[in-house]
């Protein structure tokens, strides 16, 4: 007994700790950069020199030209990509969750997980321009000398970056569905129902998805705020003239001119006032789809009306995908390509002159980059395991409460905070620097690891962990030689979701960096309004090649690591 009192009041420790480091590390960073914009957007602005002007910053932001239709694309391009995204995922779980839950369906997610949102979009940008890969696949059909005149790819509502966010956040939603999938009795359910003469498709609209959505909303709102504040690929896929509000924000922001920080302040909190709002917005769809939902099932109906449409979702997922493993192809193929004319499909002639030419430029960008994934996947995944580690011992289940930390960088719009941290680091003679990016980095790499990690942490069969404590070893030996070696899976999964995060952070590192710290994502971006596909491609491939090997390599250790468990069940059975 005085051994697990004393076990507890480790756990205790260890998790206060944990807490401590998560509310100095995390919360308050975001909390003092909140504060910071909020005085700048008041036109307080001690560190460059700016005086008390009241709301001259709120009139500068209404003078912005075009603030309206940049408010209305960041709405429509924001809510429509989430609808799409979370609609797609769905319908495309309930046609072929089954397959999609097997380790086969697992590593054909991991390419689009992996890949970071610029490349992505640069791929995309590749594939649906006029002159891009599918309009040279349709010219022989059409008979097109030249490429076509539309605007496939900036067009003014943003239909190519509500595509390109779907490529990214259809793969992310579909696996925070088939994780909910485990904890609803989906097959209890589902023969149930279909007993009681209900079609498949109404029963996932009826019964699962019902149960399904109080444990996917919070990663719908994730998407949801992520989708209103993205920057870089809207800077690459959405409209230009003007831009979605986050892009404004940054161009204001980044300005010479440093009576351009007032209304981006101000619109820093605008951007905050509209995630808020579409939380609130999301909030009372919800509460109308609730009210609806029960008068639908106490009116009855065992119609099979649904299963077309969740067959037609699940066609448009499949076409996202189609599309997602164009973009990645399409990257690999411009970085060796030297003559592509229009309208032939291939390359007619192949170099790595865009390779060597830039071998230095590139060289220098994958070596910061992949130092800053390093250092932040590092710290992360053991701040994540202390802090699993401490509700053990603590014997304390998850609270709503650290659950809300954890999601808490990911809920807040980066533009909206960013800017003041970088104010703070610059008071503190903190700027320019790797470290002060990577920790601007593990701000957002922390609660991705969380994620990962957390369910497989918290489904580890509890009897491995009490029949070692059984034979005599500590907390300490329990967790390195039982629960750590039996978790190496999720471990090297979730270090291989904090690279691909850490890979794809583009404003952190722009802030933060000042311009100086050159990862594969800022270069990337940079260029892709370069006129040389080739280069930009060489950039974007090396992007998203880093999270891919992080991924290979979490499939890879485990089996190798394993190898000899296999051959031992094989030849006992």
């Amino acid at each position: 007994m005085t051994a697990r009192r004393r076990t507890g009041a480790d756990g205790r420790l260890l998790r206060g700790a944990v807490l401590a480091v998560v509310t100095v590390g995390l919360v308050a960073p975001i909390a003092a950069g909140l504060w910071q914009t909020a005085r700048a957007a008041a036109g307080v602005m001690p560190a460059i020199g700016a005086t008390e002007v009241g709301l001259a910053s709120l009139r500068a932001m209404l003078d912005v030209p075009g603030l309206g239709t940049t408010v209305t694309v960041t709405l429509v391009t924001g809510i429509g990509a989430t609808a799409l995204s979370l609609a797609l995922a769905l319908g495309l779980a309930a046609v072929a969750h089954a397959r999609l839950a097997s380790p086969v369906g697992a590593r054909l997610l991991a390419p689009f997980l992996a890949a970071p949102h610029a490349a992505v979009a640069i791929g995309l940008a590749f594939v649906l321009a006029p002159s891009g890969w599918i309009a040279r696949l349709l010219a022989p059909l059409f008979g097109w000398a030249q490429p076509p005149g539309a605007v496939t790819v900036g067009d003014p509502w943003g239909i190519a970056l509500i595509l390109g966010l779907a490529v990214k956040e259809v793969p992310f939603l579909l696996l925070m569905i088939l994780a909910a999938l485990s904890q609803v009795r989906l097959r209890q359910d589902m023969a149930a129902a279909r007993a009681l003469g209900y079609g498949r498709g109404i029963v996932w609209i009826k019964v699962i998805a019902p149960q399904l959505w109080p444990l996917i909303r919070l990663p719908a709102m994730v998407v949801l705020a992520y989708s209103l504040s993205v920057v870089d690929m809207a800077l690459i896929l959405g409209p230009s003239n003007p831009p979605t509000l986050a892009v404004l924000l940054t161009r204001l922001f980044s300005d010479p001119d440093i009576a351009r920080l007032l209304p981006a302040s101000a619109g820093a909190l605008l951007q905050l006032a509209l995630v808020v709002a579409a939380f609130a917005g999301l909030w009372s769809v919800e509460r109308a789809a609730r009210a609806a939902g029960l008068w639908w099932l106490r009116r009855g109906g065992r119609g099979v009306t649904a299963e077309p449409g969740l067959r037609l979702a699940a066609f448009g997922a499949s076409v996202v995908f189609a599309l997602g493993a164009l973009a990645l192809v399409s990257l690999a193929l411009w970085s060796v390509a030297w003559r592509w004319p229009w309208p032939a499909a291939l390359p007619e002639t192949w170099s790595l002159q865009a390779w060597s030419g830039n071998a230095s430029g590139w060289g220098a960008a994958l070596t910061t980059t992949f130092a800053l994934a390093a250092l932040t996947t590092g710290a992360a995944l053991l701040l994540a395991i202390a802090w699993l580690e401490g509700e053990d011992r603590a014997r304390r289940g998850r609270a709503g409460w650290a659950e809300a930390l954890v999601y808490l960088p990911l809920l807040v719009p980066q533009i909206g905070f960013l800017y003041g941290l970088n104010v703070l680091f610059l008071q503190a003679g903190v700027t320019d620097h790797v470290l002060a990016v990577a920790w601007a980095q593990a701000l957002f790499v922390f609660p991705y690891v969380m994620i990962a990690l957390s369910p497989a942490w918290r489904a580890l069969d509890p009897r491995l962990v009490r029949s070692a404590a059984a034979l005599g070893a500590g907390p300490w030996r329990r967790l390195f030689a039982v629960k750590l070696p039996v978790l190496l899976t999720p471990l090297m999964t979730a270090a291989a979701v904090g690279v691909a995060v850490s890979v794809a952070q583009y404003l952190p590192t722009l802030f933060m960096g000042a311009g100086r710290v050159q990862t594969l994502t800022t270069e990337a971006v940079a260029l892709s309004s370069a006129s040389d596909r080739r280069v930009t491609a060489v950039y974007a491939t090396l992007q998203a090649a880093l999270p891919f090997a992080a991924f290979l390599a979490a499939f890879a250790v485990p089996a190798l690591v394993h190898r000899d468990r296999r051959a031992l069940r094989a030849a006992a059975a």
